[in-house]
C-alpha cells in the first residue's frame, strides 16, 4: 500500500490522507495495519463551554510542549451545522502560529451531530497521530454537558476548561463534569470574578469523595501565556500518576472500548436503517413494527 509506506517515511501528507480515509469511513484497513504502533503518545482532551478559550488555550499548550523538545498532533472538532453539516473551523485561525511547524500536525473535524462533542472519526484520528510518532495528541472538542464528556474516554488527561463571569461555569459543574475532569483551568484568570470561580470550584470539590488523583486546579490567561508551564506541569503530575498507579492501562482499556463501542453502535445504525426502509407499509403501531425490525436483525 502506497499510503501505508509514505506514513512509515513520516510524510505528513500521507497522515493527512489517512485521517481523510477515515472520516470517510474507509480507514479501517490502515487502522488495523498501524494499529500496533500506537500507545505511545500521551492523550490530552480539552474540553468546556463555548467561549473560554479553549483553542487559544491549546496553541499555548502546543507552544509550550514544543518549547521543551515535544513533538504535537491537534486533533480540532468544531460544531457543525445541523443543515449543511460543515463547520466554521475557527479553531484554525487561533492556531495558525504554528502551521509551518513541521513537528506539530493540526487537524480540524466537525461534529456532525455526534454526541459527547466528538466527530465519528476522532478515535481513528488519534490512533494514526500516535502510531506516525507524535509526542502529544491533543484533542480539543466543542462545549461541554451531561451529554457531551465522551472526551474522558477517549484521552488519558482531560482538562475541563471554564471561564469567570459565566452562568455556564456553575451549570457545567452542575451536569456531572466535576467526575472527569483530571485539571480544571480557570481561563482569563486576570477577570475580577476569578477568585470567585476558583472558590466555586474548590467548594464543588469537596462534595465528593475522591479515592486516587485529585483535580488540580490551574489559573491561566492564554492570550499573554500565563500560567501555561502550570498546567503543562499539572498534566505531567496525572501522566506520571497514571503511570506510577498503573491506571494507564485502565484508560487505555476504555479509549479501547469507546472506539470498539462507537464502531459497532454506526453498524448496527446502518443496518437499523436499512431494515426501516424494507419495512412493508402496513398498519403496524411503532412497538410492533420495533418488535418486527428487532426479529429480523437478530432472529428473536
Amino acid at each position: 500500500m502506497d499510503l501505508l509506506r509514505e506514513f512509515e517515511r513520516q510524510n505528513p501528507r500521507a497522515l493527512a490522507r489517512a485521517i481523510s480515509l477515515a472520516e470517510a469511513g474507509r480507514g479501517a484497513d490502515l487502522v488495523r495495519a498501524l494499529y500496533p504502533r500506537t500507545g505511545r503518545a500521551v492523550t490530552v482532551g480539552l474540553t468546556g463551554p463555548p467561549g473560554v478559550g479553549k483553542s487559544t488555550l491549546a496553541s499555548a499548550l502546543v507552544r509550550e510542549a514544543r518549547a521543551r523538545g515535544k513533538s504535537v498532533g491537534v486533533v480540532s472538532v468544531d460544531p457543525s451545522s445541523p443543515f449543511s453539516r460543515g463547520a466554521l473551523l475557527g479553531d484554525r485561525i487561533r492556531l495558525a502560529e504554528h502551521f509551518t511547524d513541521e513537528s506539530v500536525f493540526i487537524r480540524s473535524m466537525a461534529s456532525r451531530g455526534h454526541l459527547g462533542g466528538l466527530a465519528g472519526a476522532t478515535a481513528d484520528a488519534v490512533l494514526l497521530m500516535d502510531a506516525f510518532g507524535y509526542d502529544l495528541v491533543l484533542i480539543e472538542t466543542v462545549g461541554v454537558g451531561q451529554s457531551e464528556i465522551a472526551i474522558a474516554e477517549l484521552a488519558q488527561t482531560t482538562i475541563v476548561a471554564l471561564q469567570p463571569g459565566s452562568g455556564d461555569s456553575i451549570q457545567v459543574l452542575k451536569a456531572g463534569i466535576m467526575e472527569i475532569a483530571d485539571v480544571f483551568v480557570v481561563n482569563k484568570s486576570d477577570h475580577p470574578m476569578a477568585d470567585q470561580l476558583r472558590r466555586e470550584i474548590r467548594s464543588m470539590m469537596e462534595m465528593l469523595h475522591w479515592t486516587g488523583w485529585v483535580p488540580e486546579l490551574v489559573s491561566t490567561q492564554a492570550l499573554e501565556g500565563r500560567g501555561v508551564d502550570e498546567l503543562v506541569a499539572a498534566i505531567e503530575r496525572h501522566v506520571a500518576y497514571l503511570n506510577e498507579t498503573g491506571e494507564i492501562e485502565r484508560r487505555r482499556r476504555d479509549a479501547f472500548s469507546h472506539q470498539v463501542r462507537q464502531l459497532a453502535l454506526g453498524r448496527l445504525e446502518e443496518r437499523l436503517d436499512r431494515a426501516l426502509r424494507a419495512q412493508p407499509d402496513d398498519e403496524l403501531d411503532p412497538y410492533g413494527a420495533a418488535d418486527r425490525v428487532v426479529s429480523q436483525l437478530w432472529g428473536e
